[in-house]
């Protein structure tokens, strides 16, 4: 519980941590932003980063007068770290297959987090790989599955590019430009709470949608032929 409510403060109060952090670490603040930036894509037993609102806070972080973060320099580096975080993460997923995940060997992977990802996956196809950048979750889990669908990695690529160079864009320079308003730095904790609310409502509809199918699906069933012969 403990542990809960550490990682709660912490995402709640980015901008605090991640000002100490630069104080403590000066220009290796760059590294270790990369390498969570790209653990969080990468890594599918990490999706709980906060990559969203962590984007936004080093931007709200470089706007400030005097910060030493500069923020078209981490915008190019958090690209990268995307880019090849999602790359690693689809040959994962295609060296190892959907065989490796039936035969249990994948436990401490969530079914549930690779259906999400599936279901969001046929919906909108190789888009996933863009618009899945800006839902968490969904976000390190579809390039993994995009690899165990032998996605071809020119087409992979395209979309991963394309995804790794937005996400940071617009959050970064979102944070760059309106983290230092005075309403925003007054209630930085609300801003992040918007932004992950706003990040896990794709989730949230897809969930709902799914969940109203399903009751259709049932009333149908219960009001069929065999149910008014009965």
């Amino acid at each position: 519980m403990e542990f809960i409510t550490t990682c709660i403060d912490y995402v709640l109060h980015l901008n605090k941590y991640l000002n100490d952090l630069v104080a403590a670490c000066g220009l290796w603040t760059y590294l270790i932003l990369f390498l969570i930036i790209f653990c969080e894509t990468g890594l599918i037993i990490l999706p709980f980063l906060p990559g969203d609102s962590l984007l936004f806070a080093i931007g709200a972080l470089a706007a400030t007068k005097g910060s030493p973060l500069n923020p078209h320099l981490c915008f190019v580096l958090l690209s990268i770290a995307a880019i090849l975080g999602d790359t690693l993460n689809y040959y994962i997923g295609y060296l190892i297959g959907p065989k490796a995940y039936e035969s249990g060997r994948l436990r401490f992977i969530k079914k549930k987090h690779l259906d999400k990802t599936h279901a969001f996956y046929e919906k909108y196809g190789g888009k996933t790989i863009i618009l899945a950048r800006f839902v968490p979750i969904v976000r390190t889990f579809a390039p993994f599955v995009a690899g165990i669908g032998k996605m071809s990695y020119g087409r992979f690529i395209a979309y991963n590019v394309i995804g790794g160079i937005t996400w940071p864009l617009l959050l970064i320079y979102a944070g760059y430009f309106f983290g230092n308003l005075e309403y925003v730095k007054k209630n930085f904790s609300v801003v992040i709470m918007a932004i992950i609310v706003i990040s896990v409502l794709p989730i949230v509809w897809e969930m709902l949608v799914a969940w109203r199918q399903k009751r259709l699906a049932a009333r149908e069933k219960a009001s069929g032929p065999g149910a008014a012969g009965a």
